[in-house]
């Protein structure tokens, strides 16, 4: 959002102004944003926020009557990571920390309460739960080797929540996708800590949804064969029921919130469905072609549903009661906003006070209060205050046929002040995951790096991808350097096809499976790209099944023979580490040296494999970083060395660029 003031006391950063030095330090994209989450309170007197100080994640409670702030900071090496309202003026939150030797934190999975004036701040669950104190008046039980997040905020019990409990599995705690034991939903008292079971999940990795009296009615979850099952139960005490098994049906589904009147229940099934309680029928009220649903919009009083948001391009807002009174309130609030996406991220329990969301490519986020009855408009937060919207490039949507007529959707980022240019030197950017995962509209710090040092940015979202339906999620498994390989190639040349990239200056670049594809784009296609950066990248796939935290569990290693397959020759044939004399483009390898989710053995694999064939290889190693680099200096060093890397290849530094220069110059006038 361009030209909005920001206020609040302590917090408060001031709108940047006039014009940003060009180009924009690295330093300033590779800062962590200064807001994360923010929240009304029930009662609409408080925000909390998980704000950056002093490097520190932490958690900023504000008063709203005179802008002042109590700052709740985490012992060291610990950082905020998730927040909810659970009392008029309590607030729950969670943090990670830093173990090990790692940058990034870690979720511990404790449940920590405070007051909104700062005072009662106090550890209620987790592991330490009984061991010592915060200094608070709270009578522990044991701590409880387990992780927990808020369930239920119980609207009608300040003293009270429901949350999920996942016990530890305490031979594997550190293992992603752990076999573990079953999930339970209890009851805590936000005075004491002590729980009570309310319902246990009939499968392991389970998460549960109440009705709107906080009864326990739902769990789901996927099983040890990825197959998703959703259980029903009439209420307390009543027994679990299997209501849709994924084996059996013909897609899957997830419950999402009751309806106001609890007799339907919402469910997101590729579009958005209503399941009927009564007659246990499922009728499908919203879906849009090519587009899973993002969100649900709930009314202001959080009863009901009134608007889904999907993302075919841009974001969508699509109104399921076009009479409600929500409906008109959003479309005058989007108007404020032109161009950019507006999203209720909080509202006090009366609805009188709306906090929202707006975001956009040119805005990492900023953060408005709405007083509904005097129809008046706030500035709070901004999420990154020192870049200025008009030295960050656009993101325009895109859309082409793959080479077997599959339709694929993505993104074009160019330089600002060369939207308009033609045989730009192009960087193929390749999102990870890559199974349910996507490239998004809006704020994309490494393509904004890349298009403001004059590089434009391309992103596909090739099969196997979320967002567009399970079955184009589907049809990526076990085509790892196969299709979902052919349709980011298909994506590059049509770039090239449209004159928008120079044929002759063109990388490829990932994070995870995008670091694989990076790699494999170099070994399928060795003249189409003249260099490739592979980031925590896997290389060598049969490596995969046996080595990283996936395949430490039953329900991780099916997973991997269900995505990856089970052809061990397949499997080797499309792992980079084993076709490296195909490439031709010079690579460039990060690795974090405390990566359980990719272990460094698979950089280092590459990297060898590529000295013993005599082929270029530029290598970034640091020790204390995991899965993508966290720490702000050593993004910075990461980007600047990932940046004069390309120019070597594909910017002013390479050869071809003089000679492209040259041709893209108009002739001159007579």
């Amino acid at each position: 959002m361009r030209g909005k003031g920001m206020f609040l006391a302590g917090l408060i950063l001031a709108c940047a102004s006039a014009q940003a030095a060009e180009p924009v330090p690295l330093a300033d994209f590779a800062r962590h944003m200064k807001f994360g989450e923010v929240q009304i309170s029930p009662d609409g007197k408080y925000l909390a926020a998980m704000a950056q100080i002093d490097g520190q994640r932490s958690l900023s409670l504000i008063n709203l009557a005179d802008n002042k702030a109590v700052n709740i900071r985490p012992r060291e090496n610990a950082q905020v990571i998730q927040l909810w309202w659970v009392g008029p003026q309590r607030v729950m939150y969670t943090v990670g920390e830093a173990v090990g030797g790692l940058e990034a934190p870690v979720a511990n999975g404790e449940l920590h309460v405070v007051n909104a004036d700062g005072s009662g701040n106090d550890l209620l669950f987790g592991y330490r739960a009984g061991a010592g104190t915060t200094g608070t008046r709270i009578q522990r039980k044991e701590g409880e080797l387990a992780s927990a997040w808020l369930l239920d905020k119980l609207r009608d019990d300040d003293n009270s929540a429901l949350i999920t409990v996942r016990p530890w599995n305490v031979s594997r705690v550190a293992v992603a996708g752990s076999d573990g034991l079953f999930a339970e939903a209890r009851r805590i008292n936000l005075r004491d800590g002590k729980t009570r079971v309310v319902a246990t999940a009939p499968i392991r990795i389970a998460e549960f949804l109440t009705d709107h009296d906080g009864v326990v009615r739902f769990a789901y979850g996927d099983d040890v064969t990825q197959k998703r099952k959703v259980y029903y139960r009439e209420g307390d005490d009543k027994p679990w029921e299997l209501l849709v098994d994924e084996v059996s049906s013909s897609g899957r589904v997830t419950p999402i919130m009751f309806n106001r009147a609890g007799t339907a229940v919402y469910f997101s099934c590729g579009g958005v469905c209503r399941w009927d309680v009564a007659t246990r029928k499922m009728e499908t009220v919203w879906s849009a072609n090519g587009a899973d649903p993002i969100e649900l919009v709930m009314t202001l009083d959080e009863r009901d549903a009134f608007a889904v948001r999907s993302m075919p391009g841009r974001v969508a807002v699509s109104l399921l009661d076009k009479a409600a009174p929500e409906a008109k309130l959003l479309v005058e609030l989007m108007q404020q906003f032109p161009g950019e996406d507006v999203r209720i991220a909080s509202r006090s329990a009366d609805g009188k006070k709306i906090v929202l969301e707006v975001s956009s490519d040119l805005n990492p986020g900023t953060f408005h209060l709405y007083d509904v009855a005097n129809r008046k408009l706030t500035a709070l937060l901004a999420r990154a205050p020192w870049l200025k919207a008009d030295d960050l490039a656009t993101m325009e949507p895109i859309s082409l046929k793959a080479r077997d007529g599959t339709s694929l959707h993505g993104y074009l980022s160019k330089p600002v002040g060369k939207e308009e240019a033609k045989n730009l030197p192009l960087v193929v950017l390749v999102h990870g995951g890559p199974y349910g995962v996507r490239d998004t509209w809006g704020y994309v710090r490494t393509a904004q790096v890349l298009t403001n040092r004059g590089y434009a940015v391309l992103q596909v979202n090739f099969r196997g991808s979320g967002g567009y339906g399970f079955a184009f999620e589907k049809a990526g498994y076990q085509e790892w350097g196969g299709r979902m390989q052919d349709d980011i190639t298909d994506a590059t040349k049509w770039a090239i096809a449209e004159g928008i990239a120079d044929p002759k200056r063109i990388c490829i670049a990932g994070t995870s499976y995008g670091g694989y594809a990076a790699l494999q784009g170099a070994v399928r296609e060795p003249d189409l790209y003249r260099c490739a950066i592979g980031d925590s990248g896997v290389y060598d796939l049969r490596l995969m099944k046996s080595r990283g935290d996936i395949p430490q569990s039953a329900m991780g290693s099916g997973y991997l023979d269900m995505v990856l397959g089970k052809d061990d020759a397949l499997l080797a044939q499309r792992s980079p580490v084993n076709q490296v004399e195909h490439i031709k483009a010079n690579v460039m390898l990060i690795v974090g040296g405390q990566d359980k989710r990719v272990p460094p053995v698979q950089g280092e694999t590459m990297r060898n494999a590529m000295l013993k064939r005599g082929k270029n290889v530029e290598w970034i190693y640091q020790r204390t970083e995991a899965h993508g680099f966290y720490d702000e200096a050593n993004v910075t060093d990461m980007y600047s060395k990932m940046l004069a890397f390309l120019d070597r290849n594909i910017g002013a530094g390479s050869k071809h660029d003089a000679v492209a220069d040259e041709a893209a110059a108009p002739a001159a006038e007579d």
